[in-house]
């Protein structure tokens, strides 16, 4: 009678396992923003960039971030496919007339100028960081990453990962309008 009752309780292990996971992963796909990483780096002033040049235009510097107006940041790479994926999105809110600034991130220059080329520069200046300092000093996880700037240089919102259509409305211009209100 013991020996059938360890058995009956074994042959109810598998199902609880399964149920547990089940829930975990549930709880999982139903948080608001999986990919949402934490900015050190919102409200406070955007660090020094130190790059160098990418194509014919000089980077742009610190006090291009702090010269008035609301911005955005975009580190960017030709190797990152996410970046492709962003990339006309970013080509539609410069069309519009927002201001873009570039990082390229650890990437070979002709690669970079290519990829341009082929899909468009929607960058009002840009610049390189070939080995990632100025990156670590705004905290980036990878790229794509994109950051939006108020007219003081203050970083009002950060997104990890690529643009999309539903990004850019609910987070992108939201912030956007944040900034040009501040």
């Amino acid at each position: 009678m013991a020996e059938q009752r360890k058995i009956s309780w074994l042959m109810l292990l598998p199902p609880l396992i399964f149920g547990a996971l089940a829930l975990l992963f549930y709880i999982g796909v139903t948080r608001d923003d999986p990919n949402a990483l934490p900015s050190t780096r919102a409200g406070q002033p955007a660090p020094p960039v130190a790059l160098v040049q990418l194509g014919e235009g000089a980077p742009f510097t610190d006090d291009t971030l702090r010269e008035g107006g609301v911005k955005l940041v975009n580190y960017w790479a030709s190797w990152c496919a996410p970046c492709r994926a962003e990339h006309p999105i970013l080509e539609a809110l410069a069309e519009e007339g927002v201001a873009i600034y570039g990082i390229n991130y650890k990437d070979e220059p002709a690669k970079a100028l290519r990829f341009l080329s082929e899909l468009g520069n929607p960058f009002a200046a840009m610049g390189a960081d070939p080995a990632g300092r100025t990156a670590i000093e705004w905290g980036v996880y990878g790229v794509p990453e994109t950051y939006v700037i108020d007219a003081e240089g203050t970083i009002l919102m950060r997104h990890a990962g690529p643009l999309t259509e539903r990004i850019v409305a609910d987070k992108l211009r939201p912030a956007l309008d944040a900034a040009a209100a501040r």
